[in-house]
């Protein structure tokens, strides 16, 4: 029978999930390493061990149904559970499988301060994605009202079809790393206090690719990708913003090693805006100045719009300060059939001098409305 119960040692219960308990062991690992009970660190080895052989047990659902059901895994007699080796090493010849050692990777790269890195992770780290490309592309308000097609012109890298990407010479003059082996990995080996721990990282001689040129290709001179003119055609949809980006995906730079290719970025420029014109989202905002008579008697006026003149019913006894709005006049949302306003506000103009005809007639305007306006002096001063 097991000395100990798995559930308990990893403080679980035995409903537990498989990331419950996974999340229990990361978190007692940390707890209980060794180099952090430099006062007691028998106690803490002998701790370690318990809850990395409960956690090698109940991460398996196979040893987990068979300790469930008997109590133990392996020989009942005493004999080394499956899965667990004795020895100098506590951790064994990694019989693993490979799930737990990933934990103890992620978890000994903290204590240790080295990264570990699989032979998987170490090919998938010789490529690199390309670079973003951005780009303007400069179109009419009209465009953004009703979206349009442009082509846009430009360069980046992309693999060399002479070499196929690798950088040599007809894409076969090179030969197997000597350091690595073609692996791309080396394989570094660290005593610690636990035993001997093994680190793979990047090979240095080849850069990863487990290949060494030798004959560079005369196209892309080694590189494995040249500079080349591209043209596409974008649909720029309807009601894009000044300042707006799009992206094409796969349109910028190839990466290293035969990468995937970055994306390119389209930034839109709106022109021929009228000056006097404010967009916010899809509505328009403009000011308009009338005078003191239109606001008084009414009238129909003129002004600027996205697309051109648009008449403007000003009704007797406008106020200043007054908001008009025009439905629909606006942009549209994008690719939508919904339009914004174009929201008028009414600045009401005072005449700052009078002819004598006109001082006149207001004066008899306010004689008429009962309004007792007293003449000014005239004054040798003025302001």
């Amino acid at each position: 029978m097991a000395k100990k119960d798995y559930y308990e040692v990893l403080g679980v219960s035995r409903n537990a999930s498989t990331e419950e308990i996974k999340k229990a062991y990361k978190d007692l690992v940390k707890k209980w390493h060794p180099d952090l009970h430099k006062d007691d660190k028998e106690q803490a080895e002998e701790k370690f061990k318990e809850i990395r052989e409960a956690y090698e047990v109940l991460s398996d659902p196979q040893k987990r149904a068979q300790y469930d059901k008997f109590g133990y895994v392996g020989h009942p007699s005493g004999g080394t559970s499956q899965g667990w080796s004795g020895g100098g090493n506590p951790f064994g010849d990694s019989p693993f499988g490979g799930g737990l050692f990933d934990d103890l990777e992620d978890i000994f790269g903290t204590f240790f301060g080295q990264e570990t890195r699989t032979h998987r992770g170490a090919s998938r780290a010789r490529q690199t994605k390309g670079e973003d490309i951005y780009t303007t592309v400069w179109i009419d308000v009209k465009d953004a009202l009703y979206g349009t097609e442009k082509e846009v012109e430009y360069t980046r890298y992309e693999t060399c079809e002479a070499c196929h990407g690798t950088g040599a010479k007809n894409g076969t003059a090179f030969k197997t790393c000597p350091k690595c082996h073609g692996t791309g990995v080396i394989t570094v080996q660290q005593r610690t206090l636990f035993g001997v721990m093994t680190t793979q990282t990047t090979c240095d001689m080849c850069g990863g690719t487990g290949k060494i040129i030798t004959e560079k290709c005369p196209v892309c001179g080694g590189r494995g990708k040249v500079i080349k003119k591209r043209k596409i055609k974008v649909k720029i949809p309807a009601g894009v913003e000044d300042g707006g980006r799009m992206r094409v995906a796969n349109g910028g730079h190839v990466g290293d090693n035969n990468g995937p290719y970055g994306d390119l970025f389209i930034i839109i420029k709106i022109k021929g805006m009228p000056s006097n014109l404010k967009r916010e989202g899809t509505n328009v905002y403009s000011e308009v100045n009338i005078s003191f008579v239109q606001a008084a008697l009414g009238d129909t006026i003129e002004i600027d719009g996205i697309e051109g003149k648009e008449l403007l019913d000003i009704p007797a006894g406008t106020q200043p300060g007054t908001l008009f709005r025009l439905k629909g006049k606006g942009f549209p949302t994008v690719n939508g059939r919904r339009r914004g306003d174009h929201v008028v506000k009414i600045n009401v103009v005072i005449p700052k001098s009078l002819t004598s005809e006109q001082e006149e007639l207001l004066r008899k305007y306010a004689e008429v409305s009962g309004e007792d306006i007293k003449k000014k002096k005239k004054s040798f001063f003025h302001r």
